[in-house]
């Protein structure tokens, strides 16, 4: 196994000899080559960069190359013909610029910067020169969402509803843990406010070497650098329960009201040299939670309950950026980030009376450190730095046991206790790209490392768990109801009738032994004990290479290697292939071709999380222990009343009782998950500027991670209630939960994009994702139902959402007044139904039951969803797992605004925008490199890559000094009734019922009712007040 100064060593050393080797030698490349680079920037009339600006290039036969300018406002075309070309550049907004007389010499870099003016006149012709077509370049895949200005500005001000809408624009999740979230190139960081976010790309390049994780659903987020004019804006939103409609799972309209506030501000250090943004947010909501349980009333009656309760809720988030050209080929940029948090009253919801609640703050502080240097014209090389130290604290008396009525009701304490998680996260990369004739390579290298004090005295007071069973019938009198044999008549119950049958009989004096024969008596007891405290470090290192070769003006090629190690685990040979073409028939001579087709294959290998190397150090039988009894002797010594429970047993007594403990492991040979992933697509660009990108996507997932109980009762051992049953295959040490590598997973996809610019006043977008996804297990905190029997585990996986389709628009109406409709429909997810018992003594409540054969057989449950038995027989044919689906979901959201400018511009001030699109500013820099290339993957909105004029539609530019806009953004205006998936639990009398509503942009799931929070209403209506200059 690798040590932690292992990686840490060989990772500093790739970096270095990378650095230094291959930036030396390629500082050495022949200048002249007998082609020439055009290079150059964009500014307005007052020296602001332009930001995606579109720039064509064309020769005297009329052959194009077209780029986009930078977050720096520099385009860069090379590998250009010596000659005379015409060189146009537009972008909206501003009147179009065009020269026909630029030379281009063998071996040079020319400049040529390119100043734009503002104008109104010309709008129409600048959306027709902004359409960019459909392209081989590797960099403008047209499946590709670019979100920039206006674009940015149509999603939501909250950080939970925009990662919400992000993911719906990502589409529906390729491979088991989707695509991963990069800030600036940095993974680990969490998502910034809307208004400091310069640009996102989804599913660009889908297999560049460059990136670790899948390429489909990958988000990529680049925040504003600063402005070579001050520039600045503030808002306020509004929310109250009085714009909203009562949650239709809710008793009444619950009490709700969101205020957050901030702003930004940009401008110049020293002129033309340094520059900072600097933003600030503040959010205080008093959010609810919904409880929907089911509870004993004071005559021991079940009854259900719901209640909406106030969790507030503050968060607060600043961010200073520093932009500094140190000499004409050398940036810095450093950002820093502080986000704090406070939560009351979580732990509550759902199931979780208001027993459960807790307290919970969270801090994060996020430096972030970015050197680039032009080593010479061919050659650019970036090196980053990242550091994130963030600690999560929780607060609550843990002195209560809980009780955990399985999907009823779960009561007593929250047994979190006063817990910290103080993380670090360090991350270093390096990476250099190298431009020749036909070749755009780039290699680079990553090395990242984490290290965990956790502080969780979590259930040290210990939880009682009551689940369904099959006991004797009783009359309205309580009384065993007997059969014509003079025998009783037994049948199903539910987890709650267990639980009310042992507080009655407990109330009526009846020995443990009378209440177990009637079907009562605690099903399991849960203990934990000794140091709160384990820790972890893990570093991982990672490697690639990468070449775009442009085989011909009509056919591209992208080849790279990415391999990847870590410690904790042995998993050495983890290479990762990544090759993919870009064809478009009759491209070639000049011509410009309407279609491109594209195809790629590559591996992507999943890091093992240091969270479960954390999770097994603490329950490891001696750091921490661990017991999870279910021998009646122990459990009957508990005294239940309707207020708690009493005589609960510690962890001394347990141990004195020679209880085993259960221990939880990792495999030797664990491997890390690892998924193949092929696609072939097609671009076409349309009449009436449509553009229209199909792609089909094949998955596997190989070594996928599952948890197994290795030291389950053999089958056909184990009785239930009869201690000391079970021939356990390790003898009786107890529970053995080990993590391991043997699950598998098969996804295919089939997605359709439309985007259309119909104007500068219309556009629309719309995607359609049809999904197939199978697999034997849902990650690492997944067990079987059957430790012994993988095989019935193959079913559907929860991504096998079948259907989703989105559309989206920006509409300017009659007096600028804006409409941004966002429009989401899906199919159900599946959900997995259980038994809710555990009959195989594997201390799991997993079990899946058969379809009923007779439904005169007792025990038998007829549902919705089909007769199930949930006391089959040995050897009969339990059912599919994730056999329910849940209810589909439609909803529509709509951002309304309007915008009132004043003032007008003079020679020392820029023009305000709503949206300010001129963020680019500050000194110019090589950017990034050129990535491999790729098929246009799951996208939905803008050309593609750095393709331009793309996404939601027109900028919200003005030419006025100052503007003031009014926005109302509504949630599921239509009041759409939209459930989570249901609980899938036999033994509740929830069984079937969802508890809470799904998030308005399609997010959130889980079983029992997990899904978004919208206990403050279905439809949410929030205002806002909006202040540029």
């Amino acid at each position: 196994m690798n040590s932690f100064r292992e990686i840490i060593g060989r990772g500093l050393k790739s970096i270095l000899v990378l650095a230094l080797c291959v930036s030396a030698s390629f500082a050495q490349q022949s200048q002249g080559s007998g082609r020439g680079t055009l290079r150059g920037q964009i500014v307005d009339d007052f020296g602001a960069a332009i930001v995606g600006a579109t720039v064509i290039v064309t020769d005297a036969s009329g052959a194009e190359k077209t780029v986009t300018t930078n977050g720096e406002g520099v385009y860069s075309v090379s590998n250009l013909a010596p000659g005379k070309y015409t060189v146009r550049a537009a972008t909206a907004g501003f009147a179009p610029y065009e020269n026909a007389d630029v030379d281009v010499a063998a071996g040079r870099r020319d400049p040529l910067d390119i100043k734009l003016s503002v104008t109104l006149g010309v709008q129409d012709e600048v959306t027709v020169a902004s359409q960019a077509p459909v392209s081989t370049d590797p960099e403008n895949n047209a499946g590709a969402v670019v979100l920039r200005g206006s674009d940015i500005e149509a999603l939501p001000d909250d950080p939970d509803d925009l990662a919400d809408a992000l993911q719906a624009l990502a589409g529906p999740s390729a491979g088991p843990n989707g695509g991963q979230l990069y800030i600036d190139g940095f993974t680990g960081g969490r998502l910034p406010p809307r208004d400091s976010i310069r640009e996102i790309r989804i599913n660009s390049n889908p297999f560049s070497a460059e990136f670790d994780r899948l390429g489909f659903g990958r988000i990529e987020i680049l925040t504003r650098p600063g402005t070579d004019k001050f520039r600045g804006q503030t808002f306020f939103n509004f929310g109250d329960e009085s714009l909203n409609s009562r949650n239709p799972l809710a008793p009444n309209r619950a009490p709700y009201q969101r205020r957050q506030y901030g702003g930004n501000l940009s401008g110049p250090i020293i002129s033309k040299k340094a520059s900072f943004f600097f933003d600030f947010q503040r959010r205080d909501e008093d959010d609810n939670s919904l409880i929907n349980a089911t509870i004993l009333d004071s005559g021991l009656n079940a009854v259900p309950f719901s209640l909406a309760v106030l969790t507030p809720q503050k968060r607060t988030t600043f961010s200073p950026r520093l932009d500094y050209q140190l000499n004409q080929n050398n940036t810095l940029v450093g950002r820093y980030s502080y986000t704090r948090g406070n939560n009351l009253g979580e732990g509550i919801g759902n199931f979780n009376l208001l027993s459960r609640a807790y307290n919970s703050s969270n801090t994060e502080h996020t430096f972030q450190l970015t050197e680039t240097a032009i080593l010479n014209q061919r050659v650019v090389n970036e090196t980053r730095f990242q550091m994130i130290r963030e600690n999560r604290a929780e607060e609550s008396d843990n002195s209560v046991p809980a009780i955990n009525v399985l999907d009823a009701f779960t009561g007593g304490g929250p047994t979190t206790g006063f817990s910290s998680n103080p993380e670090s996260r360090y991350e270093l990369q390096n990476y250099t790209s190298l431009l020749l004739t036909n070749h755009s390579f780039k290699a680079g290298a990553r090395l990242r490392h984490v290290s965990i004090d956790d502080i969780s005295p979590d259930n040290f007071a210990g939880t009682f768990t009551f689940g369904g069973g099959f006991a004797p019938q009783l009359d309205a009198n309580n009384q065993v109801v007997l059969g014509t044999n003079g025998q009783p008549v037994l049948t199903t119950i539910t987890s709650i009738e267990r639980y009310r049958r042992t507080l009655l009989f407990q109330q009526q004096g009846l020995t443990a032994t009378q209440i177990r024969a009637l079907g009562g008596g605690a099903t399991q007891f849960s203990i934990a004990g000794g140091d709160p405290l384990a820790s972890v470090s893990q570093s991982d290192l990672g490697l690639f290479a990468q070449d775009d070769w442009r085989v011909r003006p009509d056919f591209t090629v992208s080849a790279g290697l990415r391999y990847e190690t870590q410690n904790n685990i042995e998993s050495n040979f983890n290479f990762a292939p990544r090759v993919s073409f870009a064809f478009s028939p009759g491209g070639g001579g000049g011509q410009r071709s309407q279609t491109v087709i594209r195809g790629g294959f590559g591996v992507f290998y999943e890091r093992f999380a240091e969270s479960l190397t954390l999770q097994a150090n603490r329950f490891n039988g001696i750091n921490q222990q661990q017991f999870i009894v279910t021998d009646p002797t122990v459990l009957d010594l508990a005294v239940f009343t309707p207020g708690g429970v009493s005589n609960v047993p510690t962890v001394a007594s347990l141990t004195g009782f020679a209880i085993p403990q259960t221990v939880r492991t990792v495999a030797d040979n664990i491997q890390s998950p690892y998924t193949i992933q092929s696609t072939i697509g097609v671009e076409r660009q349309l009449p009436f500027n449509l553009t229209l990108s199909v792609n089909f996507i094949n998955t596997r997932t190989l070594h996928l991670l599952r948890s197994r109980n290795i030291n389950a009762p053999l089958p056909g051992t184990f009785t239930p209630g009869v201690s000391g049953s079970g021939v356990r295959p390790f003898g009786d040490v107890g529970n053995i939960y080990q993590v391991e590598s043997s699950g598998r997973l098969n996804q295919q996809q089939l997605f359709f994009f439309v985007r259309n610019q119909l104007s500068r006043n219309v556009s629309f977008n719309a995607g359609y994702f049809f999904s197939k996804a199978n697999s034997d297990s849902e990650g690492a905190g997944a067990f079987p139902s059957n430790s012994y029997d993988l095989s019935t585990e193959y079913g559907r996986s929860f991504l096998d959402q079948r259907h989703r389709f989105i559309l989206s628009g920006n509409f300017t109406a009659p007096w600028n007044v804006r409409f941004r409709p966002f429009l989401v429909a899906s199919s159900g997810l599946p959900f997995n139904i259980t038994t809710g018992r555990d009959t195989n003594g594997d201390g799991l409540f997993t079990e899946r039951p058969a379809l009923a054969t007779d439904l005169t057989k007792p025990g038998v449950v007829v549902t919705p969803y089909g007769a199930f038995d949930p006391n089959p027989i040995p050897g009969q044919s339990t059912i599919a797992r994730n056999y329910g689906n849940g209810p589909s979901l439609f909803a529509v959201n709509m951002n309304v605004s309007k915008t009132f400018g004043f003032g007008k511009v003079n020679g020392n001030a820029p023009a305000a925008s709503a949206v300010p699109q001129g963020d680019g500013g500050g000194p110019p820099g090589g950017g990034r490199g050129g990535r491999g290339g790729g098929p246009g993957g799951g996208g939905f909105g803008g050309g593609g890559g750095r393709g331009g004029g793309g996404g939601f539609g027109g900028d919200g530019g003005s030419e006025n000094r100052y503007n003031v806009t009014f926005s109302i953004e509504g949630q599921n205006i239509l009041n759409s009734t939209n459930l989570s998936t249901p609980n899938g639990n036999l033994s509740s009398s929830r069984f079937g019922q969802s508890l809470s509503t799904a998030s308005a942009f399609g997010g959130g799931r889980g079983g029992g009712g997990g899904g978004g929070n919208q206990a403050a209403g279905n439809r949410r209506i929030e205002l806002q007040m909006r202040f540029s200059f």
